[in-house]
């Protein structure tokens, strides 16, 4: 039954995501070497060194625990893990090491614009072996227009406000608020109950400049339209109505919310929530495996993040994360191939993907067993056809941090609102 759930996922994402993509088109004149085929072709006999650099921080244990099997099945292979992310800024830093000289093998790529950008040094992984596996939405993001593949998805994943189903309980919630109106009677609910609702870690500009930013967004009737028509001027931040809902899901958050949520770090937010401290988080599953290191016991499930009262309130962000990628002008190139084939067709990388990080993955040859609490409730919204999309891979470079401190800056009360929709169109002007 969860297999049969898993690939009507799959294909319900993926004719969502074909249905919104981008026509806009980017000449490459890069003339990728890669080679495709086999990755065990030409794997060297010599002990070589893979520089596997990352930014998932929640994995960060468990892959290096995954890698050092790898290196025990391939005697003749060393990976050099490092991981930047959570409050760093892994883009600045990837681009830093390509600045360096010190240009990694592995590392991720979000896609769509950022294939674009980073795609002179990408790896062409059409021919590998693991890509007749490959669920129709991981293709998405790293598939140029020429059909080229140039990445492989690390998982699925989605996000809203999760929450912890006994806390509810105790404050006398019987239904899961879907709108807007309903997720202020659960609030209050909560607080005469003497329970705090929100852990709000707008101390990361991530969560709020990215993951929250992106629900006025993936809102709009055609998501891709409205962000080719900031690109174009026909569309404005200012009037949108969505993004003037936008508004009380921010004062919603702060009003019953932790203390000082400016200062409130990603590991705060996450612990916060965990321990009980909070009924619940803007935040993914990928949070499962450090919720459940605190409190093995945690019943949860996702909420939406409404803007308002509407039938289409009830939906959370579904989609590819992120994708690793190989350095298509690395001397280990066919041994980086070999690492990720091994990752997703080995039953040692499946056992690590499922039950060890606790991914959804894109693959039909890995079962999604061992999900949690989270992973089921993206299953469930997914085949219910209530998700929307990730728009921040189309978002001009480097705009969220700004969109981010316009955020900040609001909840500090040093700008009203319509500043902060001032902001927002300004960043994009000057970065689009």
């Amino acid at each position: 039954m969860k297999r049969l759930l898993f690939l009507c996922l799959s294909m319900l994402l993926a004719v969502g995501i074909i249905v919104g993509c981008s026509s806009d088109k980017t000449d490459n004149s890069s003339g990728d070497t890669g080679t495709d085929g086999d990755s065990d072709a030409s794997v060297s006999e010599e002990v070589v060194t893979l520089n596997f650099f990352q930014f998932k921080v929640e994995i960060a244990d468990q892959l290096q625990e995954m890698l050092k099997e790898f290196e025990a099945e391939h005697p003749n292979i060393k990976v050099k893990l490092e991981t930047v992310g959570g409050g760093a800024d892994y883009n600045a830093a990837l681009k830093a090491k390509f600045a360096s000289g010190e240009k990694p093998d592995i590392f991720n790529n979000g896609g769509f614009n950022e294939l674009e950008l980073w795609k002179e040094h990408l790896a062409d992984l059409s021919g590998e072996p693991w890509v007749e596996h490959l669920l129709p939405i991981g293709k998405i993001p790293m598939t140029d227009e020429d059909g080229k593949l140039y990445g492989m998805p690390v998982n699925l994943e989605g996000y809203g406000f999760v929450y912890n189903k006994d806390l509810f309980e105790q404050a006398g919630i019987t239904e899961p608020p879907a709108t807007m109106a309903e997720l202020q009677v659960a609030v209050e609910k909560l607080e005469e109950n003497g329970i705090t609702a929100f852990a709000a870690g707008y101390g990361e500009w991530w969560v709020v400049g990215q993951h929250l930013l992106n629900i006025p967004f993936a809102q709009q009737d055609d998501p891709v339209a409205f962000i080719e028509g900031l690109h174009a001027g026909t569309e404005t931040f200012a009037g949108n109505k969505h993004f003037q809902d936008f508004k009380q899901v921010i004062d919603t958050e702060i009003k019953y919310g932790n203390p000082n949520p400016l200062t409130t770090d990603y590991n705060t937010q996450v612990t916060l929530f965990a321990s009980g401290e909070t009924a619940m988080i803007q935040q993914g599953n990928w949070t499962e495996n450090m919720i459940y290191q605190i409190n093995p016991d945690m019943n949860m499930a996702f909420l939406p993040i409404p803007l308002n009262d509407e039938a289409d309130a009830n939906r959370i962000p579904v989609g590819v994360p992120n994708n690793w990628a190989l350095n298509k002008n690395s001397e280990n190139l066919e041994e980086a191939k070999l690492l990720l084939d091994w990752m997703v067709s080995s039953e040692t990388g499946q056992r690590y993907m499922t039950e060890e990080f606790a991914f959804i993955p894109a693959f039909d040859n890995i079962e999604p067993a061992g999900l949690g609490d989270l992973g089921e409730s993206i299953l469930e919204y997914s085949v219910n056809e209530q998700t929307i999309p990730w728009t921040w891979f189309r978002w001009p470079d480097g705009a969220n941090q700004d969109f981010a401190a316009a955020i900040q800056e609001y909840v500090a009360g040093q700008i009203d609102y319509e500043e902060v929709l001032e902001k927002f169109q300004a960043t994009w002007d000057n970065l689009k």
